[in-house]
């Protein structure tokens, strides 16, 4: 790269903010020049973690980006609040990589593709599960035909819940008082499973089929005494060829990146030529096909620069203008949210509907 690339990071309502910042930090043509959020305590573990001085943590968004002129902001905002963010932070006309989900609704996100329009900035929707190395494998694999057109993807993926970890998945005690808190369990700030984890799996799910969307979708999510959110729900999306299933799961029995649960976490998909089983944080994938029917698994590669993390993806898409592609994109990203409103409609009305938007 030839530039050395000012980041700050704005909001830190989702503790992603921790992992993104790291990897600024890591990064040996990029630099933190700020960091912003109303609450100073949440601040406090990244400022130490690196190396920031007092000049560089604010609690006023405005000021950070005039005093540091970043050239790329991080923002981590509750689900709720992706659109009113955005907008803000569009104001200074600068690239914007946001932390998953997109939005809390398709409307929302369409906001957020104008204003960011009108700004003639760049904005990308990081997705995690996107630099898992068995998925990037499964989608190089699918993209290569090896199990024909992909007809289903099947998803089931989440975790113990979202107060078990932070940043850098240091293991947190999920006390009723920290949970009566949260955005993660407050239904007007975008919390539950399903608005948590569903996108990832029709964002993804999109990515694996070639940008296709369903038809239909048909949502049914748990109710559990004490909670205004669902911890999980099931959607079925019904495609001209056939059907798909997307699991979210709060309370699986491990986390997947250290022990997987039953189910496992990840993706199983179904093509015209095959099967392809892709799962969480493992390090390969696994093929049936007519002629090795009892199935093998496949190493997947590790990720080459510049695709191994949401950063130095991102940065690069800057420096050399190129177009964001797949789950960051607001084009897959926006199917999937299309599917995640659907989900949403139906839970809430017991019928199957037809795709929003």
């Amino acid at each position: 790269m030839s530039k050395r690339w000012k980041i700050a990071g704005i909001n830190f309502d989702h503790f992603h903010m921790g992992d993104l910042l790291r990897m600024v930090h890591e990064h040996p043509d990029a630099e933190i020049v700020g960091i912003s959020d109303l609450q100073p305590e949440r601040m406090a573990r990244a400022q130490q973690n690196f190396g920031l001085s007092e000049a560089q943590v604010f609690t006023d968004y405005r000021q950070c980006l005039e005093q540091t002129m970043p050239d790329v902001v991080i923002l981590c905002p509750a689900a709720a609040r992706h659109a009113e963010w955005t907008e803000m932070v569009a104001e200074y006309r600068v690239p914007i990589l946001l932390e998953k989900p997109f939005a809390a609704s398709l409307a929302e996100a369409d906001r957020m593709i104008s204003c960011m329009q009108r700004a003639g900035q760049s904005l990308a929707i990081n997705w995690p599960l996107r630099w898992y190395v068995s998925h990037a494998m499964a989608h190089q694999l699918v993209r290569e035909g090896v199990i024909g057109e992909v007809t289903e993807v099947h998803f089931h993926d989440g975790n113990r819940g979202p107060l078990w970890h932070g940043a850098d998945k240091i293991e947190l005690e999920p006390t009723p008082a920290r949970k009566a808190e949260s955005w993660f369990y407050k239904e007007a700030e975008g919390g539950g499973s399903l608005q948590d984890y569903l996108g990832y799996g029709t964002t993804l799910g999109t990515w694996f089929m070639d940008g296709r969307k369903p038809l239909t979708v048909t949502c049914v999510v748990d109710q559990t005494n004490g909670l205004e959110v669902d911890e999980h729900s099931i959607t079925i999306a019904r495609y001209a060829a056939g059907l798909s299933k997307f699991e979210t799961r709060w309370g699986t029995f491990t986390d997947p990146w250290t022990h997987q649960p039953q189910p496992k976490c990840g993706f199983v998909l179904r093509g015209t030529k095959g099967t392809l089983s892709s799962y969480d944080a493992e390090g390969s994938v696994r093929i049936q096909k007519a002629e090795c029917p009892e199935g093998r698994d496949v190493a997947a590669l590790p990720l080459v620069s510049p695709e191994r993390n949401p950063i130095e993806y991102f940065l690069h898409c800057l420096e050399t203008g190129t177009p964001v592609t797949g789950p960051l994109s607001v084009e897959i990203s926006r199917i999937g949210q299309q599917i995640v409103d659907s989900a949403v409609m139906s839970a809430r009305e017991g019928r199957t509907v037809s795709l929003l938007g």
